[in-house]
């Protein structure tokens, strides 16, 4: 996906520096990034991101995981209640978007 490109989640919630951040950490949900992986695929500054992160560490949106040399790795929390529920309607959404496509390409076909 180019990053000019939105996304349903971003569409309905809005396209700001934290939904992005949570845009990517969603999809990419398991898996741990450094803060310049998530800057970059979040399409964000730097600067941005680190006006952003310490609110999301202290909600305990994003941990951190590991560290490989100098760089800490974070993830999403996905034991926080919070974020279940971020989880569900990310999925919810693009369930639905989904199901629209389907049904467009099936009247179509008929």
């Amino acid at each position: 996906m180019s990053h000019k490109e939105t996304t349903i989640f971003r569409e309905a919630l809005g396209d700001n520096p934290v939904i992005r951040v949570l845009d990517f950490l969603i999809e990419g949900r398991g898996l741990d990034y450094s803060l310049s992986d998530i800057a970059e695929n979040s399409n964000i500054g730097w600067t941005t991101l680190h006006r952003i992160w310490d609110r999301l560490l202290k909600l305990e949106i994003v941990i951190s995981t590991r560290e490989i040399g100098r760089a800490k790795l974070f993830k999403l929390n996905d034991g926080n209640k919070a974020v279940k529920e971020l989880i569900r309607l990310y999925d919810t959404l693009l369930y639905q978007e989904t199901e629209k496509h389907l049904s467009k390409r099936l009247i179509a076909k008929i």
